[in-house]
């Protein structure tokens, strides 16, 4: 099966669960159900297929879960962070769902003994209330428990039917791909709290493409605002599965995004060891401070969000904040998750950052942030891309690279705005696998290209109040229709002899009807 027939199949699924559920459940909190489904039989197919370890003789779905030993249940444990029993399997769930009265509760019962298999684990912090989210329980579902378990059967059923067969051996990113589609659907109720800060896929692409840019191998890959992981995600989908040696870490602030970045990482078939998701607030609580420095750095932060700044006078003396000599403003905390990122950073690594346009060019304490960051030669390049990239937000966002291990004193800016960047899509552009290998041939010669690529000195930038506006540096193209003077004089010389040869015809009729 292609990559397009899988996500023509996945689509006309998953809108058909939605509908078999429409007109209890919002949109927006749908879509926990279903991801949450997805979740599951991941796990399940994935641990079955474990325990099985490719012998035909053994269906582990089959077996009674009193064969299963502690000594079984430890080891399984220990590798692959949790244990399911054979009857908690999604498959035997799903295959009675339709006739199961108790389906909601022992739904919450099965979820709740997959988390608790990790306590005492090194696992268990990655485990724990991975199904949070998803509430059998609630009253979204229904008023009854047999409106509960309806919509609940129709979900697994639905999620039962996406006949892919091994799901690591699918064409397409199943987990992110509903993820998008739902969110495409539905970003209007989702607001900031899901579509905006979304990254899509092509997006992320790109972004990761630059962050591993020429690193043969990288200790680890970090997100500060790591949402569900998509970002991350990326480094491992486009680049061999050794090249990041250490694994995936980030932080996200809001828990339900937090559950689908780690469920995301499981739906990879990323072990609980070779991964690190805190959740909490990057800016004021940070993690990984003792795990610093990362060679590669991704991350898409929410534009211009509130934070505590000046509030906090003792932020000045943080590590992060401290170089730069000013903190972020308390209303725009772009640069702060900047500056951060660059803590992060090691001498041979890069971090790319998807930045709202306005502190390239504002002034105040972002700009003097701007001086720092020039003058101590952290930017390589300053990409402006197309508008309407993102779900619900038509903004043309930038692309902020920051080095530590550059080899001049130029700041690169690309214009990646133009019509040759992006495709035209039904509700948002695109970026293609065309236009990313485009700009990251550009990002990677630094040649100046008319009307696309310069490379400036840092004085000149200086010169210029450390504006890193791209438009401030590319010269646009002139789209205008070009006019040839000579020939226009020409028309109009041609024109005002008819009108005055019109006027002299005009003016005979008059005499002749005058004198008549």
């Amino acid at each position: 099966m292609t990559s397009t027939t899988q996500r023509a199949e996945l689509q006309a699924q998953i809108w058909k669960i939605a509908n078999d559920v429409r007109g209890s459940i919002d949109g927006w909190d749908f879509k926990q159900y279903v991801l949450g489904t997805l979740f599951y039989r991941f796990i399940s197919e994935n641990f079955s297929g474990y325990i099985e370890a490719d012998d035909e003789s053994v269906n582990y779905a089959e077996l009674p879960d009193t064969v299963i030993t502690d000594e079984i249940k430890d080891d399984a444990i220990k590798t692959k962070g949790y244990f399911i029993y054979p009857s908690q399997l999604f498959f035997n769930i799903a295959k009675n769902a339709n006739d199961n009265e108790n389906l909601n509760t022992d739904l919450a019962a099965i979820f709740s003994a997959i988390e608790g298999s990790a306590n005492g684990y090194p696992s268990e912090i990655d485990i724990k209330g991975l199904f949070a989210d998803f509430d059998t329980t609630s009253n979204r579902l229904g008023n009854t428990v047999t409106d509960k378990n309806s919509r609940l059967a129709a979900v697994l059923k639905g999620v039962e039917g996406l006949s892919f067969g091994a799901f690591q051996e699918n064409q397409i990113d199943l987990f992110g791909d509903a993820y998008e589609f739902l969110i495409s659907n539905y970003a209007a109720n989702a607001g900031k709290s899901g579509g905006e800060f979304f990254t899509p896929q092509s997006v992320s692409k790109l972004i990761a493409q630059l962050a591993m840019h020429k690193q043969s191998t990288v200790n680890k890959i970090y997100d500060p605002a790591a949402g569900s992981g998509s970002l991350l995600l990326q480094a491992k989908k486009h680049f061999d599965a050794h090249i990041i040696e250490d694994g995936f870490w980030g932080q996200e602030i809001n828990h339900t995004t937090y559950n689908l970045a780690r469920m995301n990482m499981f739906l990879h078939n990323i072990n609980y060891d070779k991964f690190n998701i805190a959740l909490g607030n990057t800016l004021i609580d940070p993690q990984f401070g003792d795990d610093k420095p990362f060679d590669a750095i991704v991350s898409n932060p929410p534009y211009s969000v509130k934070w505590i700044g000046t509030g906090d006078p003792t932020l000045i003396n943080d590590d992060r904040f401290a170089p730069a000599g000013v903190l972020a403003p308390k209303s725009k905390a772009d640069f702060a998750f900047v500056l951060h990122a660059l803590s992060y950073l090691s001498s041979k690594g890069r971090a790319a950052i998807v930045c709202f346009p306005g502190i390239f060019y504002r002034g105040g304490a972002e700009q003097k942030i701007r001086k720092y960051l020039i003058d101590n030669n952290y930017i390589e390049t300053v990409i402006s891309l197309a508008p309407n990239l993102f779900f619900g937000t038509s903004i043309a966002v930038n692309i902020l690279v920051l080095s530590k291990h550059k080899s001049d004193n130029k700041t690169q800016f690309i214009d990646a705005s133009g019509k040759e960047f992006f495709k035209k899509a039904t509700n948002n552009n695109v970026l293609t696998e065309s236009h990313i290998e485009s700009i990251i041939n550009t990002f990677e010669s630094k040649e100046d290209v008319e009307y696309v690529a310069i490379s400036m000195d840092s004085d000149a930038i200086a010169a210029n109040d450390y504006n890193l506006s791209v438009s401030s540096y590319v010269e646009a193209k002139d789209t205008r229709e070009k006019i040839d003077i000579t020939v226009l004089n020409a028309e109009i010389k041609t024109t005002v002899a008819k009108i005055d040869q019109l006027r002299t015809d005009i003016e005979k009729i008059v005499e002749e009807i005058s004198g008549a």
